[in-house]
């Protein structure tokens, strides 16, 4: 493959496509000068609002549609969209900028859309400039209105073939009016996996990358492009030879797909009778079906941000204690584990306050906010102790680096279990209570943690993201962000060394579970729980069936013992090229995982 045909960004939604680019270019329309007589100006504020209630319409409309389509977590998403376009303050200061200078709406709106433009693009809060594709879009719509161009709808994106269109940004408002008998697949230069377009492309089913710096140079309008939406990579102007491997990729993961059925239902269990526990990660209520019909063995990390999507309120106790309850349903037989809030970073939501920082990966978040905020981290805590009465729930903390976080999570359960307990409230009296190690300082002080902590969970997304110094959400970083890589295989031993030698169990929730070659050198390290992302559940299962233990674990050994990260893969390609079809590998040298369930 010609490198200069490639382009690399990030698989937010799985799926290939092949089509000619359709390049969308969504610039805000040029809004004249135009100044009212004195007479006209309440005018102006009147078609202000009315342009307000009919674009609050349309996302309605639009958050109907989704509802339908996708679910309802994913229609909260316009929720806050429209919370966006009312919001008085924003709207107050236009109506000041009307009435003070006689600016006709359009000109007035512009000019404060302008300014609260730059401010999102120039936060140092990923979750602000995550939302300015929100921003923009709310603003352009608003424009378009209030300018009369009524006839003209840049979002009515219907070509008459099939096309993958390509922009700079996605909106969620554009990804759910695309015409999807058409269009086959997304590329934006900007977004990340947390992106809202990204999140209902996935829903809806569409492949998509995002995060592609410099698409817009290199792709002409009517370009053949073949998309991978699982590796972000891009390739323009495949030749005939590319898209026949490309069709026979799509072909052998359709026949693979039905191999993965027939093991959906058997323990996953090594040739030579070791078992491995395969729990689910749900981050979304769609999510536990996916898990239960993958034949997940309970939820080994249950994320409770989406809790806050599109609210501009925290979640109350009853409400978290009746979403804990139904996870739990779902799975009568097995352990549900409840991570508390993991806010900040990229996922500080509308309804909570965030601190603008330079650098909000290594800046407040995760239990530094529950712990500094105890009035709502409090009622998770109830919601968890009550929905753990006579069922097996257990609570898990994020970005730990010090023994007395733990110790104060645990203070505090205790004081919430007594108030409930002379409440009358029926509850559990506790939780067990375990630790996610995602950061060095976590790994080098594991054997402390073990000493308050009931289990570990591996976190590697973050974990690899600390150790190596690599934004994760950084496209142009893809390729170095390895969990593979021969430090994280090191600390990998350690950490279940530490949690062995206490007694406790130690597992795996980070995206490297879900990996069917991670999973392996996992397996080979000696962990004996993963949990994994619903669709990769099947995949995972079949190769650790297919894989003895004792092969496992001397290929791990030599994995230790590497230099580099693709020495560590080759070594575990060799192992799974010894008991499965080396076909199913893709490119990227990953088995390839099933579209099962998207």
């Amino acid at each position: 493959m010609n490198e200069s045909r490639l382009l690399r960004g990030i698989g937010v939604s799985p799926g290939m496509a092949w089509a000619p680019a359709l390049v969308i270019r969504l610039d805000f329309p040029d809004v004249p000068d135009r100044t009212v007589e004195d007479s006209e100006v309440e005018n102006e504020v009147a078609r202000l609002h009315a342009a307000v209630r009919f674009v609050s319409g349309n996302l309605n409309a639009l958050r109907e549609r989704v509802l339908e389509r996708a679910g309802v977590e994913e229609s909260r998403i316009f929720d806050a969209q429209i919370m966006m376009a009312q919001d008085p303050d924003f709207l107050a200061s236009v109506e000041q900028l009307i009435r003070k200078n006689r600016f006709a709406a359009e000109t007035a709106y512009e000019f404060k859309a302008l300014e609260l433009r730059q401010m999102f693009s120039g936060s140092g809060s990923m979750q602000l400039r995550e939302r300015l594709a929100d921003l923009n879009a709310i603003q352009m719509r608003m424009i378009y209105r209030l300018l009369g161009k009524k006839d003209e709808d840049p979002w009515a994106i219907a070509p008459d073939e099939h096309a993958i269109v390509v922009a700079h940004e996605l909106s969620p408002g554009l990804t759910v009016q695309l015409d999807r008998e058409h269009v086959v697949g997304l590329l934006s230069e900007e977004g990340t996996r947390t992106a809202h377009a990204a999140i209902l492309a996935h829903s809806l089913g569409i492949p998509a990358v995002m995060g592609v710096a410099g698409a817009l140079d290199r792709v002409r309008n009517g370009m053949m492009i073949l998309l991978d939406g699982q590796s972000g990579n891009v390739l323009l102007d495949p030749t005939p030879e590319e898209l026949d491997a490309a069709k026979t990729r799509v072909s052998r993961r359709q026949r693979f797909e039905m191999q993965l059925e027939s093991v959906v239902d058997k323990p996953a269990v090594t040739p030579d009778g070791v078992t491995i526990t395969l729990m689910g990660n749900v981050d979304l209520p769609d999510e536990i079906d996916a898990a239960v019909r993958f034949g997940a063995e309970g939820v080994g990390l249950l994320r409770t941000e989406f809790l806050l999507n599109g609210r501009t309120s925290m979640p109350t106790e009853d409400e978290q204690t009746d979403y804990f309850r139904r996870v739990a349903s779902a799975f009568p037989h097995h352990t549900v584990i409840i991570r508390s809030y993991d806010l900040g970073g990229d996922k500080f939501p509308a309804a909570f306050s965030a601190p603008s920082e330079p650098n909000p990966f290594l800046g407040w978040r995760s239990i530094r906010v529950c712990l500094d905020h105890p009035e709502f981290f409090r009622d998770q805590l109830r919601a968890i102790l009550r929905a753990a009465y006579g069922r097996d729930v257990q609570l898990m903390l994020p970005l730990i680096t010090s023994v007395d976080e733990v110790l104060r999570v645990r203070e505090m359960l205790g004081e919430e279990a007594a108030a409930l307990r002379r409440a009358g409230v029926r509850s559990a009296e506790t939780v067990p209570v375990g630790v996610m190690i995602e950061t060095p300082a976590a790994v080098v002080i594991a054997d402390r943690l073990a000493e308050v902590s009931d289990f570990f969970s591996v976190g590697t997304n973050d974990l690899t993201q600390y150790t190596l110094a690599v934004d994760r959400g950084n496209a142009r970083l893809v390729d170095r962000f390895l969990p593979h890589h021969p430090s994280m295989v090191r600390q990998l031993r350690s950490i279940l060394a530490a949690g062995s030698a206490a007694g406790l169990p130690v597992s795996v929730c980070g995206e490297m579970a879900s990996e069917p070659l991670d999973a392996l050198l996992l397996m080979g390290l000696g962990y004996r729980r993963l949990s994994v992302a619903p669709p990769a559940l099947p995949t995972v299962k079949w190769l650790v069936r297919a894989v003895p233990a004792p092969e496992a674990a001397a290929a791990a050994e030599t994995a230790l013992a590497a230099q580099h990260p693709a020495g560590v893969l080759d070594v575990m390609r060799e192992l799974a090229g010894r008991h499965a079809d080396l076909r199913l590998l893709d490119p990227e040298g990953n088995v390839a995982r099933p579209l099962m369930g998207r």
